[in-house]
């Protein structure tokens, strides 16, 4: 697919997914430079909300794909944070418009971090909203792809208020979020994790590596999925088992539900949702970095791999002192270093090339694979109604 000529591409309806998953890594380069412009800013804005208040909170928030960036990136990050100037968590734009009274606090000082594409999904300007309303000191970081999106235009830049532009290209205009999603992610994470520039620096060139080599290594995806197959499951631990959520709505959107899809924690999976592996099933696991949690990811696949009940278990992994005994699509040891919430990116982007070859693979038009129309790229139908405290 990322090597098929222009008009082929535009045949199988899959030109502008095909472009956006395999541009990622020159975006990220581009976030970067972005992000670097407004380090000092953004972290007078933070800093003089803790000098403002004392602790405060931060809460990361979108609907869909926008939301498991928060998921995703959240436990490595309050891992590092200290506790004593702020806490953070996720929590979803469509968690907090039903149910504000549950998730916003009159009396805590908080930063409301929105994670948007185009910035004009309801919630997204709700949750905003409503963050006003309710919370007596209230702050908002938009990181947000589109400019001209209803998100960008109520966040200007003030004492209360930053707006992040992605790179331009970010904008995703596939249905699926792909470079929205990873350029989002990896803004956050830099703003939050408070690396030196070397360390900054040399994550983004092992990311951009990383993850250039996977788009080099489509034959060995298409081996992946070149057999009978009904039904996936992507497991993973900590921020990564969270980044499951999102490789599996990839899957689930670009094949319009044709293949069922089934995400969990690695250890999480034996309790129950393990049932729905049968023999046409595909499992894959983003196995961790970390010594101690990589143990885990090797158990179950070395578990389910033994009861040979799947027709294919998979590690999505770096090569480690222990390594899965089975199929393995694996990276080069010298990344073993590389924190898993970095991990992330060139994992998120196999999943991506995947989800698009199995899109192909049923029939689908990647770029619009909705045939009824009933699941739009930007959401549809939703009623805000009036919250009164």
């Amino acid at each position: 697919m990322f090597k098929l000529d222009e008009q082929k591409l535009k045949n199988l309806g899959a030109i502008i997914t095909t472009t956006e998953i395999k541009q990622q890594p020159e975006l990220w380069a581009e976030a970067y430079e972005i992000y670097k412009a407004n380090k000092e800013n953004i972290d007078k804005f933070i800093n003089n909300i803790n000098e403002k208040h004392g602790q405060f909170r931060v809460i990361f928030t979108g609907a869909g794909t926008s939301a498991y960036v928060g998921n995703s990136i959240v436990p490595y990050l309050s891992s590092k944070n200290d506790m004593k100037k702020c806490i953070i968590e996720s929590i979803a734009t469509t968690n907090i418009v039903s149910n504000p009274y549950q998730y916003l606090k009159e009396d805590v000082p908080t930063l409301l971090v929105s994670f948007a594409r185009s910035g004009n999904s309801p919630e997204s300007i709700a949750a905003l909203n409503l963050g006003k309303q309710i919370v007596k000191d209230f702050y908002h970081l938009a990181i947000t792809c589109a400019p001209e999106g209803k998100l960008a235009q109520m966040t200007k830049n003030d004492e209360h208020n930053y707006l992040l532009l992605m790179p331009e290209r970010s904008n995703d205009q596939g249905f699926a979020m792909t470079g929205s999603f990873s350029c989002m992610m990896l803004s956050a994470m830099l703003i939050f994790d408070n690396l030196d520039e070397n360390e900054e620096s040399s994550y983004i060139r092992t990311i951009i590596e990383m993850s250039n080599n996977v788009i080099d290594r489509k034959d060995e995806i298409h081996e992946l999925i070149n057999t009978d197959f009904n039904r996936v499951v992507y497991l993973g631990s900590g921020g990564l088992g969270a980044l499951t959520q999102e490789a599996q709505l990839k899957l689930l959107e670009l094949t319009a539900g044709k293949i069922a899809t089934v995400y969990d924690s690695s250890m999480g999976f034996r309790h129950g949702p393990k049932s729905f592996i049968d023999e046409n099933t595909l499992i894959f696991d983003f196995v961790s970095n970390n010594t101690y949690t990589r143990q885990y990811d090797l158990d179950v696949l070395e578990e389910i791999n033994g009861d040979q009940i799947s027709k294919l278990t998979c590690a999505i992994s770096v090569e480690g002192e222990n390594n899965f005994s089975g199929k393995t699509f694996g990276f080069e040891k010298k990344y073993s270093m590389l924190p898993d919430v970095y991990l992330a990116f060139p994992y998120i982007l196999f999943a991506q090339a995947l989800s698009l070859f199995v899109s192909v693979k049923v029939g689908n038009k990647p770029d619009t694979p909705s045939p009824t129309g009933t699941v739009n790229r930007v959401v549809k139908g939703v009623i805000i109604h009036e919250y009164e405290k």
